[in-house]
């Protein structure tokens, strides 16, 4: 406890206090928390719950893991009630998962008690019935059952992301994997075993929950399979950036922050889930063509030649060559290839002009200018913020989108940008280097005639 944050330890004991005044409350005012006819019940979904939730899924968040162990506390709410649903939760203090810290695990067990508590009082207010269901009673209990759920699986992410936020780095909206609505969606579905135990109960009672098993890790086996592949795409998307920036040693960290700033923009313009997701990409490998440049022309010290600047404007279109293949980018494939378009129809590859210009590639040409004028390059010191924003301001309608520009300045009011940290002063021999970045509206490459 003593590496948590100070607040994380506040959140810590109100969670671990607030699960033991609502035990304890009930202890007092209702005497036995289950009935002992019902102990088989709470022992068998108390075992349910602790395989499932000494098995969970790792995802991409600091050791955050998931489960559908809430299944069985949810069937605990129809079966026991909120004490029993409670306890059932309460078990995840034992969960015999390796590595796992004392104070994880009460805090697993502490909010998985709460939000049992909390779906069970739902239930009942709706008129849930609890007990074994009979067969004839098994339609009334979707409504109230749908509602408990409705209520346990966003309280147990609110109160697990509180936790991330306030004990780590990562922000609540940094959770990967960040098609959230996708993410809580599926869990909502996956409580609907917590009804199957309920309702396999009253025929073929203990067993259910051995039957329920099955379809439960198989839950479990898709959550992995979806976070593997997510990793996977991002470790593909890591690996081309990290060989451009290798390349093009003056632009180390751009692609992670128009990736970032291009994120911003299609936000503000209410880009749905999965768009954010490809330009997202878009903007990690808008330059992922500069693979097929020479490096000596992206390194070359004076001006360039008609030739090798011909070779660097081809490098959207030897990008969208490199990543053709890669079939989850969907639509980034037109930000990598457009990026360089310009509204007045003056940029490359194609001159597109307008709205003949995709619209994510309208987005990354305003991340990809405001983060080359906001960082340090070879040749000259970042810009500040303020600067670069009324440049963006001064070529909204010619070089940009205005449309995306003012998304993007909208969107720096309410998250004020972070400059990268200065990087080493360059090499004696690039000191001296021409004005060349295409990049940088306002500094326009130097061309000389001739071979």
């Amino acid at each position: 406890m003593r590496d948590l944050p100070w607040p994380a330890r506040v959140y810590l004991v109100a969670v671990i206090a607030a699960a033991a005044a609502l035990i304890g409350h009930s202890a007092i005012v209702s005497g036995p928390l289950v009935a002992p006819e019902k102990l088989d019940i709470l022992l068998v979904l108390g075992l349910l719950f602790l395989v499932c939730e000494s098995m969970p899924t790792l995802l991409n968040v600091e050791q955050f893991a998931v489960s559908v162990s809430f299944s069985a506390s949810l069937a605990a709410v129809v079966l026991i009630g909120p004490e029993g649903a409670a306890l059932v939760g309460l078990t995840a203090a034992v969960s015999v998962r390796p590595g796992l810290p004392l104070i994880k695990r009460l805090f697993n067990g502490a909010q998985f008690a709460v939000c049992g508590y909390a779906s069970g009082w739902v239930y009942e207010w709706l008129h849930g019935t609890v007990g074994v269901p009979r067969v004839n009673e098994f339609d009334s209990l979707i409504g109230p059952y749908a509602a408990a759920t409705a209520v346990f699986v966003p309280l147990n992410i609110v109160l697990t992301l509180t936790m991330i936020s306030l004990a780590t780095s990562v922000r609540a909206t940094e959770v990967p994997l960040r098609g959230m609505v996708q993410f809580l969606l599926s869990y909502l579905g996956y409580g609907t075993f917590g009804l199957l135990v309920a309702g396999l109960w009253a025929t073929v009672q203990s067993i259910s929950a051995v039957l329920v098993l099955l379809p439960l890790f198989v839950a479990r086996w898709a959550f992995g399979q979806y976070h593997a592949q997510q990793r996977s795409y991002d470790a593909t998307i890591a690996a081309l950036c990290q060989a451009v920036e290798t390349k093009d040693y003056y632009t180390r960290g751009h692609c992670t922050r128009v990736s970032l700033a291009s994120s911003m923009i299609a936000e503000e313009i209410g880009m749905r889930l999965e768009r954010l997701r490809a330009i997202r990409y878009a903007g990690m490998l808008h330059d992922v063509g500069k693979l097929g440049v020479p490096t000596k022309v992206l390194q070359k010290d004076g001006p360039l030649t008609e030739g090798e600047l011909a070779a660097i404007q081809l490098h959207p279109m030897r990008g969208l060559e490199i990543v053709r293949g890669i079939g989850f980018l969907d639509e980034a494939y037109a930000g990598i290839m457009h990026h360089h378009e310009r509204h007045d129809g003056t940029g490359y590859p194609m001159g597109l002009a307008g709205d003949e210009i995709p619209e994510f590639a309208k987005v990354i040409a305003v991340a990809d200018a405001f983060d080359s004028m906001t960082s340090d390059r070879s040749y000259r010191g970042a810009r500040p913020v303020e600067v670069a924003v009324e440049e963006l301001r001064k070529c909204s309608g010619t070089h940009f989108d205005p449309v995306m520009v003012a998304a993007f300045i909208r969107a720096l009011e309410r998250s004020p940008w972070q400059p990268p940290r200065r990087v080493e002063a360059p090499p004696p021999d690039a000191a001296e280097a021409t004005i060349k970045d295409h990049d940088d509206p306002t500094m326009p490459i130097q061309v000389v005639s001739g071979p």
